[in-house]
């Protein structure tokens, strides 16, 4: 007689916490990866050391040119790695780095940590490089 396979039902609380660690693994990948991004350009005199702060427009551009891509990236990740319903995965992403950006905007309004317009910039782009990774994904 063969035997039958049968899947084993995941529980809800494990697919939440499959969801969970989703999105937070790419937020995670995506601080590192980002901070590792930082680093070079201090160490190579692009960035100001740690602790400076500039107003000069060109390290916030470099940092956007890598940080959006970065962001679509992680919004891919958390798609993939997702227990369901990928897209939504990639939006919620997104969500959490609206609030982080959020409060990055928040800090330069009211105290002198660098220009508003950049952390401006990464609330506007937030959302949808959150969407163009969950659509990468689809594909």
């Amino acid at each position: 007689m063969a035997a039958t396979i049968r899947p084993t039902a995941v529980s809800s609380s494990a697919l939440r916490l499959r969801s969970v660690a989703a999105v937070a693994g790419a937020l995670v990948l995506n601080a590192l990866v980002a901070a590792a991004g930082d680093q070079l350009f201090v160490s190579l005199g692009v960035f100001p050391p740690w602790g400076q702060i500039t107003h000069a427009a060109a390290p916030y551009l470099i940092a956007l040119a890598y940080r959006f891509p970065l962001g679509v990236g992680a919004a891919y990740l958390a798609a993939r790695w997702a227990p369901s319903a990928p897209r939504r995965h990639a939006m919620w992403l997104g969500v959490v780095g609206v609030v982080i950006s959020a409060a990055g905007l928040a800090a330069a309004l009211t105290h002198d940590v660098g220009p508003a317009w950049y952390p401006t910039a990464l609330l506007l782009g937030t959302l949808p490089c959150a969407w163009l990774g969950g659509r990468l994904h689809r594909r």
